[in-house]
């Protein structure tokens, strides 16, 4: 299926659940359902990296954060228009991730992936101090009640979340490109063996310093809308431990090196989250996230994708 088609079906079904969401008229189903679909860029957008490249990155939160307070920093110039913040997280966190990739991707393994753990700790530390955007204090979000789009009235919560679904679908659709394209075979060349990739004349480097900055501007434009979402930001929540570790384990869970794996372990993985958020302890949640990732990893060790797929050889 080529890319064209593989978006307007995309599109139909991303209409298709807005027009169910708004028949339910249950207004906690667009709260649940934006939180779900964050992590489903978040997961796929930390695959683009990892999963086809064979680098991970345990500084997932950062590249989210850094959006999220370029949105912070656009409201402190009076621009509350969440499309541009969206545009401006991605700029941002692409920006991040090319810089952190052309320090640290001479490293491999676990030295890069602490690399990227200490990003977040600068980042943390810098914002902590950055008085422009709230510092320690955090910052205030005023955002609309009702917003009107293509004529129709809607609530803010319906809003983001008519956003972040299109955003989810572009997601997918990119990283579903670049898995079928040239560089894609050049990532999976750099995961199974990259200096075997270095010497038949694959530009590594570049695809990597590309890998980098596609799943930062992702992971960026993922976070931007959350300002405007919980109208209250402050450095510990935006950079949660359990953004990145969310992001992780969906991604793992769903079945890493895949396009749709990431998708399935996020939407899985999110709506037990927000079910559990429901009727069970806070941080029921995560316990829940990382049973399942030590389940996965001792028995499905290739996620969910993995056993579907396993299955279907079998046929």
């Amino acid at each position: 299926m080529n890319t064209f088609r593989f978006t307007v079906i995309g599109a139909a079904l991303c209409i298709m659940l807005a027009l169910a969401g708004w028949l339910v008229g249950n207004e906690y189903l667009f709260f649940a359902g934006y939180m779900v679909l964050q992590y489903v860029v978040l997961a796929t957008a930390w695959n683009i990296l990892a999963g086809y490249c064979g680098y991970v990155n345990f500084g997932a939160a950062a590249f989210f954060a850094a959006g999220a307070y370029a949105s912070i920093v656009l409201t402190k110039f009076g621009a509350f228009n969440v499309p541009l913040a969206i545009l401006v997280g991605g700029l941002t966190s692409g920006l991040l991730g090319l810089l952190m990739g052309g320090m640290t991707l001479r490293l491999r393994g676990i030295y890069f992936s602490i690399a990227t753990l200490a990003l977040s700790v600068v980042l943390h530390t810098i914002v902590v101090n950055w008085k422009f955007v709230g510092g320690s204090r955090g910052s205030y979000v005023v955002a609309s009640n009702e917003i009107v789009l293509f004529g129709l009235t809607m609530t803010n919560v319906r809003y983001l979340f008519l956003l972040m679904l299109a955003l989810a679908l572009f997601a997918v659709v990119v990283s579903r490109t670049v898995r079928r394209s040239g560089i894609g075979r050049g990532m999976t060349a750099i995961r199974d063996d990259e200096l075997a990739a270095e010497s038949v004349g694959v530009p590594t480097m570049k695809i990597k310093l590309f890998a980098t900055s596609l799943s930062g501007a992702l992971m960026g434009m993922a976070g931007a809308p959350l300002p405007f979402y919980i109208t209250y930001l402050e450095p510990n929540s935006a950079f949660n431990l359990s953004y990145g570790l969310n992001t992780i384990a969906m991604a793992m869970i769903g079945g890493v090196g895949t396009w749709w794996g990431p998708v399935i372990g996020a939407i899985t993985i999110g709506a037990v989250q927000q079910y559990a958020t429901v009727m069970l302890p806070s941080a029921v949640g995560l316990l829940i996230v990382g049973l399942l990732l030590m389940a996965f990893v001792i028995f499905a060790p290739t996620g969910i994708a993995g056993l579907i797929a396993k299955t279907w050889r079998k046929k």
